[in-house]
């Protein structure tokens, strides 16, 4: 999970491009649409308001204990007459203090039911009063914070408007487009596209519901290549690691090494690079760091010959890998392809099945060049599986899709950095949902 994180931040120019590619279609030719539960909420909120005002106006006339008796004050207006009658009393209250004499008069009349009759009359006259707060505060909750479970929930859904557009064929060709700048290939995104259009032609889509689709594709047609570098019981285990110069093979055996030897395998470094310096250099420190001896030849001198010594040593020791770092070549310059040939033929006259696996070592921001590399050194060396490093660095990283669409290689791991755990196993959903910012926001 951890490597994902660092492959979804690292992968930005890539996630960045497609992602802003597909808001542009979208927004082109779409419109937005308003979620349902908005409009639902706020239909809902006044259900629930209406009990809690009379539970407020419950609360302020009676007490908790006498929910139901809250209709009694209804009637008790209508023995307001009884007091009435007795207007003798009426010119002392002249003044303001009529209420006083008023209970006075029941008592001398009294009977038990009408003495009490009256005092209800008392909190009576707020009673009218009640009624009319009771709509302010049902209409005060539907503005100020939603009241209830259902309120709440329904206060949740009231989302920004999502923008969508009605796939048709104008569209189509837009994400085409994008996909083949992206470095997919004409032919891989015509596939990709014509498969997302199935059964969905019409429909209005959204931008995430389009990347979620990118991403399904991508993912479907990279899982058969997703397979590790397979590893056999042969003693040495040679590994002809092959590639232009400047993608990454030197970088790509150190931490291979490294790992190999963490997992408890023996393994012994050919630094086949004998005309750069600076790779035998740094495959010298790859090679302390884990532990794993490293056999050098002097600069200039034949790769072959230094292939072969390095077969009959890891023999000697019985050492479960061998890998081989050979130096960067183009494959347009026949000379140095003929060289590699030379490394192969020699190495077979010490095991014919070797080398066993024959690695070609991709740089990610070569983009389209990656599949005339793959071309050409599949025919020279027999390539068994790739491995990409540099995704990083481009915006281009749809190259891969394109290659395993093509080629039907195995991609054993992908490099996003420098660091030893920036060479991974190949995760198919992992690398989908990175390229294309799939589950983003």
């Amino acid at each position: 999970m951890a490597f994902f994180q660092k492959l979804k931040e690292r992968l930005f120019k890539s996630s960045s491009k497609i992602g802003e590619g597909l808001d542009a279609i979208v927004a082109e030719g779409g419109a937005a649409e308003t979620s349902g539960t908005a409009p639902a909420g706020a239909a809902e909120e006044p259900r629930p308001s209406p009990p809690a005002s009379d539970a407020r106006a419950a609360a302020a006339e009676v007490p908790a204990t006498s929910p139901v008796a809250e209709p009694a004050p209804v009637p008790a207006p209508a023995p307001a007459p009884a007091p009435a009658p007795a207007p003798a009393p009426a010119p002392e209250p002249a003044a303001s203090p009529a209420p006083a004499p008023a209970p006075e008069a029941p008592r001398p009349e009294a009977a038990g039911t009408p003495a009490t009759a009256p005092a209800p009359p008392a909190p009576a006259s707020p009673a009218p009063a009640s009624p009319a707060p009771a709509p302010s505060p049902a209409a005060e909750a539907a503005p100020g914070r939603t009241p209830g479970l259902i309120g709440r929930l329904f206060g949740r859904g009231e989302a920004a408007p999502v923008v969508r557009r009605t796939l048709d064929d104008a569209m189509l060709e837009s994400i085409e487009e994008l996909l083949i700048q992206s470095d997919m290939g004409v032919d891989t995104a015509l596939r990709v596209t014509a498969n997302i259009a199935a059964g969905r032609m019409g429909k209005r889509l959204s931008t995430a519901e389009l990347k979620d689709l990118l991403a399904s594709e991508i993912a479907r047609i990279m899982e058969p290549v997703a397979r590790p570098m397979p590893l056999y019981p042969t003693r040495p285990q040679v590994v002809l690691v092959v590639g232009v110069n400047g993608s990454g093979k030197t970088t790509t055996i150190g931490k291979l090494a490294s790992q190999f030897r963490a997992a408890g395998k023996s393994v012994v470094i050919a630094a086949g690079d004998t005309f750069r310096a600076a790779a035998v250099d740094q495959l010298k420190i790859w090679g302390e760091r884990a532990g794993v001896p490293v056999l050098t030849a002097p600069e200039g001198s034949d790769p072959a010959s230094l292939a072969f010594e390095a077969m009959e040593k890891a023999q000697a020791e019985g050492a479960d890998l061998l890998l081989i770092d050979t130096a960067g070549r183009l494959q347009n310059r026949q000379d140095l392809m003929e060289e590699l040939a030379k490394i192969v033929r020699v190495i077979r006259k010490k095991d014919a099945q070797a080398p066993h696996n024959t690695l070609l070592v991709l740089d990610a921001t070569t983009g389209q060049n990656a599949l005339s590399q793959v071309e050409i050194f599949r025919r020279i060396a027999d390539v068994t599986g790739l491995v990409m490093t540099k995704l990083d660095g481009t915006a281009k990283g749809g190259v891969l899709v394109a290659l395993a669409d093509r080629f039907g290689l195995p991609i054993h791991a992908i490099g996003v950095g420098e660091q030893i755990d920036d060479l991974q196993p190949f995760d198919p959903e992992d690398f989908a949902r990175a390229l294309t910012g799939a589950g983003e926001g």
